[in-house]
């Protein structure tokens, strides 16, 4: 799976810390996130894309390798 997190929330003009202030995770998993070394919850991934203004598939899109 990839994702675009970091994309959008650098577009969205926010830190890590930031971003992961306005849902509730440690700044260290958004980073883990962005270098997709760690799959969020879909309730985790449902506020991202709240917070990013995106649809939960505009983040993740699953690969068809996965």
């Amino acid at each position: 799976m990839i994702n675009t997190v970091k994309e959008e929330r650098i577009k969205k003009q926010l830190t890590q810390t930031e971003l992961a202030d306005l849902v509730n995770v440690s700044r260290q998993t958004i980073f883990s996130i962005e270098i997709n070394k760690y799959t969020p919850s879909v309730l985790l991934a449902m506020k991202l894309a709240k917070v990013l203004g995106k649809k939960v598939e505009q983040l993740f899109i699953v690969e068809e390798s996965d």
